[in-house]
């Protein structure tokens, strides 16, 4: 393809705060939406909640500009993991600091694995049909999280008016892509969530945009202390989530690679992946949730017509400045939690597609069913079990055991690598 600017070109000034402008548009709204989907499932105040963001903006901003000058040096946007959401709804509010730990010392295991060399090893256990399952597995196992957050009732709002709104929401956005093009669609999540948000607001007008008590600019280390807990069965569940993450984080930065054809790119995902491995090392150090490259980037790429890297940096530093801004974050983050779940169903619609093209891109077996099936089921039934039914497995085990997502990973592995082995 052409491109108006290439990869190692810099654009104007104009246009190169346009185009970061752009991409900040698209990963904001992503930030807030998972920040803001984390802090709900440990609920601690408005205060917390923005400082939590505040970090995780900082995190994103420092992960963008090293990918970019040092790491794969592609222009591929960064952002929260969603399969690390899965492993905190999992882990419960008194495991935070064991699910921190396991962020920690996993985004270490992942740069040594990258610098050694021995990723390309643990990247033949990921085969097509692995990914596929992967890629929605993620998306089927957050269903609890997202049915809590679109039907929990407010004072102005009941439980049926908040999933109507929410059928209306994703309708309407499902709408929206259909027909919209360029800059507009690529931006489509931050122009639903604002207009969600004030649509929200006037059909319950008792629910205006709070004000805060909060400063205009304060640090994001505020009462930072980091407690390290080691649990070996939240531990465990962290591991398979980074698998997960690794071959997400290779996707990404193969398709750009598809697009673009850049030279060295081996290196360049072995320094995109060493690179993810130490933001990943941040975050856990920081208390937040860890983060990926985006596979959504080649799409941004081409509605925009710019494949300049140095894009990135204006984006960079734009959520740089946001991370030492609590008060704008706070407005920015007064999204209902009903817009949040209606916009993760859009998202992760988006990630079964994904799934679904990696899965029929293969010349399809009765087999290949069986084996999307079975961790599929394994990981909807495990993700919907009763409280009172986890509570009866050993302690050790629940963070595994009762993690929808891990279980059905670990089946696919051993149906796709162990009971079909021999039949394919």
């Amino acid at each position: 393809m052409n491109f108006k600017y290439n990869l190692d070109e810099i654009p104007p000034v104009g246009h190169l705060l346009l185009f970061g402008l752009q991409w900040l548009a698209i990963i904001i709204p992503i930030i807030l939406i998972m920040g803001t989907a984390v802090t709900s499932l440990h609920p601690s105040g408005i205060g917390q909640q923005v400082v939590y963001i505040q970090r995780l903006l900082f995190v994103v901003a420092v992960a963008l500009f090293s990918q970019v000058i040092w790491g794969h040096r592609l222009p591929i946007i960064f952002g929260p993991a969603t399969v690390f959401l899965v492993g905190i709804s999992a882990g419960g509010k008194s495991s935070l600091e064991a699910v921190y730990t396991s962020i920690f010392l996993g985004g270490l295991i992942l740069t040594a694995v990258s610098i050694t060399g021995l990723f390309a090893h643990l990247k033949k256990l990921f085969t097509s049909t692995v990914v596929a399952v992967i890629l929605i597995l993620v998306a089927l196992t957050l269903t609890p999280m997202i049915l809590n957050l679109i039907t929990t009732p407010t004072t102005q709002a009941s439980s049926f008016a908040n999933l109507c709104f929410s059928l209306v929401m994703v309708l309407s956005m499902f709408i929206a892509a259909k027909y919209l093009r360029g800059l507009w669609k690529s931006t489509l999540i931050f122009w639903a969530v604002i207009s969600g948000t004030l649509a929200y607001i006037l059909l319950f007008p008792q629910s205006p945009l709070p004000t805060y008590n909060l400063p205009a600019v304060a640090p994001f280390w505020k009462g930072l202390t980091p407690s390290f807990v080691f649990d070996s069965g939240v531990f465990l569940s962290f591991m398979i989530c980074f698998l997960a993450l690794s071959v997400n984080d290779l996707g990404s930065i193969q398709a750009v690679d598809e697009l673009l054809k850049p030279d060295d790119i081996e290196k360049r995902i072995t320094r995109g992946v060493t690179v993810t491995g130490l933001i990943n090392v941040l975050s856990g150090f920081l208390g937040v949730i860890g983060s990926v490259n985006f596979s959504f980037s080649p799409g941004v790429i081409i509605a925009s017509g710019a494949a300049s890297r140095y894009t990135l940096i204006p984006a960079s530093l734009g959520l740089l400045a946001l991370s030492f801004l609590p008060k704008t974050i706070a407005v920015l983050g007064s999204i209902p939690s009903v817009v949040i779940g209606s916009s993760m169903i859009y998202l992760m619609c988006s990630q079964i597609a994904g799934g679904l093209q990696v899965a029929l891109s293969q010349k399809y077996k009765f087999e290949y069913g069986l084996i999307i099936g079975l961790p599929m089921l394994l990981g909807v039934i495990i993700s919907y079990l009763p409280p009172a039914v986890l509570n009866t497995f050993p302690p050790i085990l629940k963070p595994i055991l009762g993690n929808g997502f891990v279980v059905g990973v670990i089946a696919v592995l051993i149906m796709e690598h162990l009971v079909f082995r021999q039949k394919r």
